[in-house]
């Protein structure tokens, strides 16, 4: 069961109120969306996008009694500015984007997100697009490779894993591609060492950062003047465009230093532990 990030937080910076419409970004398994529901209540709506069709089938059973107030559509953030349109909404009080991996999509194998689950090389949030991380990992050269380990995972030895990727592909599995990380990144440390492949793959996949960078101005431009905007990332490539954004012109920055859970949450749901929260207020036209 998915657990739900910072939503005490959350809900503490976006200030919902009973009126308008607000937008939930990514339903993932719709803590958020339902949360905001509540404390919108009685006459508030609710938009909420997510492009993986499996999550938001779930999401419509659990928000199912709020009727009418909720509305679900299959979509990238990216593509705020178009569903604004389409459902004649011409204002947000507020936005919400929690930018994780659900426990849902990490934790069903033949997604192929979890290195530590036996499925296919797939990665994908939108399972209609085609590229896939099996389509990167046996195709992209070497360079393209080590490239995209290092700038979207981080990962100091990417140079190395691209170069023994190239020598034993084609791979076809996660158990595979995370076993070759583990033989070269022979580390004794906190994490996994296929970890930061495996973001900057998910991250190749889905464009992250371009749909991040994209969601962030649609979300500005539709939000009202006072408009408030959530973002809750998980890592520092993530962190950082949201600083940069927030610190722009048309905002004004409410979270002056990154908001991060509590010990408690953090005990009780460890995949907390890397969340970080910023918040920011529409401050004139754009």
């Amino acid at each position: 069961m998915h657990q739900t990030v910072l939503l005490q937080e959350a809900l503490h910076w976006l200030r919902p109120r009973s009126e308008g419409w607000w937008a939930d970004c990514t339903v993932g398994g719709g803590g958020h969306t339902e949360a905001l529901l509540q404390a919108t209540a009685p006459t508030g709506r609710v938009l909420g996008l997510d492009q993986d069709a499996e999550a938001l089938a779930c999401a419509r059973e659990r928000l199912a009694p709020f009727g009418e107030r909720v509305v679900l559509v299959q979509a990238n953030f990216r593509d705020l500015t178009r569903v604004l349109q389409e459902q004649g909404i011409t204002g947000l009080s507020g936005v919400l984007m929690d930018l994780g991996v659900s426990s849902f999509q990490i934790n069903t194998a033949t997604r192929g997100f979890s290195f530590l689950k036996p499925g296919p090389l797939d990665m994908r949030m939108d399972q209609r697009q085609g590229l896939t991380a099996a389509e990167i990992i046996n195709h992209a050269d070497e360079k393209e490779l080590a490239n995209i380990f290092y700038t979207l995972g981080e990962e100091r030895r990417s140079r190395q894993l691209a170069g023994w990727i190239v020598k034993k592909r084609p791979f076809s599995s996660t158990i595979e591609l995370a076993d070759l990380a583990k033989r070269v990144i022979k580390g004794s440390g906190r994490i996994h060492p296929a970890t930061r492949m495996f973001q900057a793959l998910r991250i190749a996949v889905n464009d992250e950062l371009e749909s991040l960078s994209q969601g962030l101005l649609a979300g500005q431009k539709g939000l009202q003047v006072s408009g408030r905007m959530v973002v809750i990332s998980f890592h520092s490539l993530e962190d950082r465009l949201v600083k940069e954004t927030f610190r722009s012109a048309g905002w004004e920055r409410l979270t002056k230093h990154v908001i991060r859970p509590s010990e408690e949450e953090i005990a009780g749901n460890p995949r907390a532990r890397s969340a970080r929260l910023r918040a920011g207020s529409r401050c004139e036209e754009v």
